[in-house]
């Protein structure tokens, strides 16, 4: 019987430090996803064109025109001096595809109209700046996942940044969060779908 105690307390005793270390994780991992995505504060971001979690029409995709959709999003967070888009595709067979980087959107703005054109400077947009996609090309290019792979999943997200950013126009994805890390004062999402 003594034994049985002694083993029901030593139990006890090597669960304290488990449950101390399950209570804090999440806080451990809320940090983590704060300091590698700068969610801040959340807004809202829409298109016309589709709802979250909706097909995105052929015209916007490879197999169609392959313009980019019209976006708009609401008001971002106080001090918000620029704008920094981001969409991509975590569904690709290769891994992470990368379809649009566009960053210096002034903060003043609300919306983005269709069909940006696909060049490094954009004086139309306050002299925002295109980066280089996974093709590796300047501008957006639409989905067009392959034939038979199921549904992908395509991430627009806008951040808001706390001043426009010192990088070049035709950087990569991985420069350009470099350039954003410690200016992230919140962020916008919306997904959209394809199929073929």
């Amino acid at each position: 019987m003594a034994v049985g105690i002694l083993h029901t307390s030593h139990c006890f005793l090597l669960m304290i430090p488990a449950m101390a270390m399950a209570a804090a994780l999440p806080v451990a991992c809320e940090n983590v996803a704060s300091e590698t995505e700068g969610t801040g504060m959340t807004f809202t971001l829409t298109s016309t064109a589709f709802g979250n979690n909706e097909r995105i029409p052929v015209q916007y995709t490879g197999e169609g025109k392959d313009a980019s959709p019209p976006l708009e999003w609401g008001e971002p967070p106080a001090g918000t001096k620029a704008f920094a888009l981001i969409c991509d595709d975590p569904d690709a067979p290769v891994g992470t595809w990368d379809h649009w980087l566009l960053w210096n959107i002034p903060g003043n703005l609300r919306k983005l109209p269709e069909g940006v054109a696909k060049k490094e400077s954009l004086p139309e947009l306050g002299g925002a700046l295109q980066g280089k996609n996974s093709w590796p090309k300047i501008g957006y290019n639409g989905p067009m996942p392959p034939k038979g792979h199921g549904t992908h999943h395509y991430n627009f997200v806008l951040y808001a940044l706390d001043a426009p950013l010192d990088l070049p126009a035709g950087s990569d994805k991985k420069a350009l969060l470099a350039a954003m890390k410690g200016h992230v004062l919140g962020q916008g999402k919306l997904t959209g779908t394809y199929s073929r």
